[in-house]
């Protein structure tokens, strides 16, 4: 058991960086258009490529895991990661950093899938405690990249949030190679051609839509909508109609709590990405705080989400995951919610910690539970699929809470902490949406399988 606690800290380790990725780039904005140098447009285009790598090929990625190995998949998609962050900060304009993005985009949809796939493999009985370290690290990446970020940019310059990852990452792929076993799912996988041509088109037309609704006119982005939905569409006929082996099994739908857990996962995801944009631009602009300080401003919040995950997930393994993951989603929902009521200009910044601190309790007891509970009733065979389909869903909707804070941002208001205020706002909504599908989800104990 000891061999195994020691896997998942390899595969946890390489997973943290790729998820501080996701969020270090915002507070590095400001730096990137001057040292590049770069419009607005390109470095937004520096975070959402990115993001959009990440997201589409996770279906793919989840099934080649299950085809050639996790372990396999997993040390590709480090090696793809660690590579590109290096160029990333050798790039000496904006459009070699945009392709060097998405590039690190593509490694991390291999890895993903690739840690949930172990926890359920490793972890068959206390899966709800390993998935509690899983989430703790989740959490506590997505809101460590901004204090890093602001830490790195100001001492060191913006390519150091690359750099940084290169050490990281070669550390990453030394423990992995010497404590992750390489097993492989005990059934070989058909590759669904038409399958994987058609989810990729067509989640990449949607996703490019609704980051870029912004930059192109209207006709254009209806016309990149419009050819999305007719490509998924076209690619959940194929799935129905394949007589061989789908690439997304949509029997996995036929479980509620995968379903719902998938659709919470969205959810959380929109309200993560929601949040963050407005409440930096506000610590930064309004609130006069360099990007250093608006990070660390955020610490309290990393440390209680990174202390609490592992509890929650151990938890799970004795009580319902859903109620966990309920309590969580409320927390974190009135967290944010209060601070986008006393945002104000002037504020003593130090009452903004009680509601970042609930935000912190919030996200260090959604993601293990959640994530645990989802692929809980799902067979072997279908995991790598299912874990595919799970974290393409928190990727999507870190896409869609990105690209509906922008907008939110620009025509809430003329008044800058009125657009911050209002825009927070949102995710504290979604949040309480996301409880109301997760109590949908059917109640089991996770170390039951």
């Amino acid at each position: 058991m000891e061999k195994n606690w020691a896997a998942l800290f390899a595969l946890c380790f390489g997973f943290f960086m790729i998820l501080v990725d996701s969020t270090i780039v915002q507070v590095a904005v400001p730096s990137l258009m001057t040292g590049l140098p770069a419009t607005l447009n390109e470095v937004f285009w520096v975070n959402s490529v990115y993001l959009l790598t990440f997201a589409v090929p996770l279906l793919l990625t989840g099934r080649l895991g299950d085809r050639f190995g996790p372990r396999r998949l997993y040390l590709a998609g480090l090696v793809i990661f660690t590579a590109a962050s290096l160029w990333c900060g050798l790039a000496d304009g904006a459009d070699g950093l945009i392709a060097a993005r998405a590039v690190q985009g593509l490694g991390a949809a291999a890895m993903t899938p690739q840690s949930m796939a172990f926890i359920s493999h490793l972890f068959p009985t206390n899966r709800g405690a390993a998935m509690g370290v899983w989430g703790s690290v989740a959490g506590l990446a997505t809101v460590t990249g901004p204090a890093l970020g602001g830490l790195l940019t100001q001492s060191l310059g913006w390519e150091w949030i690359f750099f940084v990852n290169v050490p990281v990452g070669v550390m990453a792929l030394v423990l992995v190679l010497a404590l992750v076993p390489d097993w492989r799912p005990g059934h070989s996988h058909r590759f669904d051609v038409p399958g994987i041509v058609l989810s990729s088109l067509g989640l990449f037309a949607l996703v490019f839509g609704i980051q870029n609704g912004g930059l192109f006119d209207h006709t254009t982005v209806a016309a990149v909508l419009a050819t999305g939905v007719v490509l998924v569409l076209a690619f959940l006929w194929w799935q129905r109609r394949n007589p061989n082996e789908p690439l997304l099994p949509l029997r996995l739908f036929s479980s509620r709590t995968f379903s719902f857990g998938s659709l919470t996962g969205v959810l959380i995801g929109f309200a993560m990405a929601a949040m963050f944009i407005p409440l930096i631009i506000y610590l930064q602009t309004t609130l006069r705080m360099s990007p250093l300080q608006a990070g660390l401003f955020m610490g309290p919040m990393s440390v209680v989400s990174a202390v609490l995950a592992p509890f929650a997930g151990r938890l799970s393994d004795r009580v319902d995951g859903k109620y966990i993951v309920i309590g969580g989603l409320v927390a974190y929902a009135v967290g944010i919610g209060s601070v986008a009521v006393i945002a104000q200009p002037g504020l003593d910044a130090w009452a903004l910690v009680p509601g970042l601190v609930l935000c912190g309790v919030g996200i260090g007891t959604i993601f293990g539970p959640l994530g645990s509970t989802t692929i809980s009733g799902l067979e072997p065979r279908l995991i790598g699929a299912g874990a595919g389909v799970y974290n393409m869903a928190r990727q999507v909707g870190n896409v869609l809470g990105s690209a509906a804070a922008g907008l939110l941002m620009q025509v809430a208001s003329t008044d800058l902490v009125d657009a911050a205020r209002i825009t927070m706002l949102l995710p504290a909504l979604v949040l309480l949406g996301a409880a109301f599908t997760a109590a949908r989800m059917r109640g089991e104990l996770v170390g039951a399988h």
